[in-house]
């Protein structure tokens, strides 16, 4: 399986220039944040300092949690646009029962988790017995998604939530976020699944090729389902964290998102074709978007910009990739 930042081996007939592009793909993405950082650093002084890094961190955090769900899915050839709306849905439920001397704080959390895997499965079901494109599939659940968390909510914000609740997403542990600490949880096991599991190496073959996986007797639609089900969880999961940080179960939370975790796993090294991918590339393309975005705004430039540049850097790793695929 193809790695971010693993060493290739190079095939036999493969050009220098060739094997030039097969690295900067793999390593392009680190040493580009590396470089991004610097840059930052010597512009602003503000960028490289503790307070300023980790909010930074903090900022990327949900982001990169619907990012690690949906690279699952990529890694399998499929695309979850969900993501975003299930975010507020679980947000909404775990809101409304997140109330100050109502229910233990597991009963919201636990709630909301089964809420997010639920609809997870929902779309791994319709999409390996339909057959309909993963794309239209999930943009429908995510039109649905979105109505569910207003009809819910009754479109307005829930507030009022324990200080027990707030503290999941807002409070600290040993001085350290646990938006944090849940992030590098997160990544770890997801690294695990990924990389030293069967489930892990079975994602891999089936996003390679899928009639190829079949023949070899993989279930393909039992891997397909455990992908929808993990990017369901973990969105699930931020949706959680996000309305304990702000208090508030927001209706309209997580839109967009899954634009900028689809983007941070593109951007990380996972191809759009399937096959590769990696949770530190992603997370790397996680953290990249999140240095630009902060970097942009100590320099005063206004979020128009910010978008174009997103942007550009999503194109020029898509082509990237492209261009890797055709040289592997």
């Amino acid at each position: 399986m193809n790695n971010v930042i693993d060493t290739p081996t190079k095939p036999v007939g493969q050009t220098t220039y060739q094997t030039q592009i097969r690295k900067l793909g793999q390593y392009g993405i680190l040493v580009a944040f590396i470089l991004i950082c610097l840059g930052l650093s010597v512009i602003s002084p503000k960028f490289l300092t503790v307070q300023n890094l980790m909010i930074i961190v903090m900022q990327v955090s949900i982001n990169a949690l619907l990012a690690f769900g949906v690279t699952f899915v990529i890694i399998t050839g499929g695309i979850d646009l969900s993501i975003g709306s299930i975010v507020a849905v679980a947000g909404v439920v775990a809101a409304s029962f997140a109330h100050p001397d109502t229910y233990p704080v597991i009963v919201p959390l636990a709630l909301a988790l089964a809420t997010g895997v639920a609809f997870g499965a929902l779309n791994g079901f319709v999409i390996t017995r339909s057959k309909v494109p993963p794309f239209i599939v999930t943009l429908g659940t995510m039109t649905i998604l979105r109505g569910l968390a207003l009809i819910l909510s009754k479109g307005r914000p829930i507030s009022n939530l324990s200080d027990t609740f707030s503290f999941l997403g807002g409070g600290k542990i040993l001085g350290v976020p646990n938006l944090i600490i849940v992030l590098v949880i997160a990544f770890i096991v997801c690294t695990i699944v990924l990389r030293k599991t069967v489930s892990g190496r079975y994602m891999y073959a089936v996003g390679g090729n899928e009639q190829a996986a079949r023949a070899s007797g993989i279930r393909v639609g039992k891997v397909k389902m455990q992908v929808y089900i993990l990017s369901g969880g973990l969105a699930a999961l931020a949706g959680v964290l996000l309305t304990s940080r702000i208090s508030t179960g927001q209706p309209n939370a997580g839109a967009g998102f899954e634009l900028d975790a689809i983007a941070a796993a593109i951007i990380g090294g996972t191809s759009t074709s399937g096959g590769t991918g990696t949770m530190t590339g992603t997370l790397i393309g996680a953290l990249l978007i999140g240095v630009i975005s902060n970097g942009l705004d100590l320099l005063n430039v206004s979020s128009y910009y910010q978008q174009v540049v997103m942007g550009v850097i999503i194109i020029g790793a898509v082509i990237l990739d492209s261009i890797n695929q055709k040289t592997n």
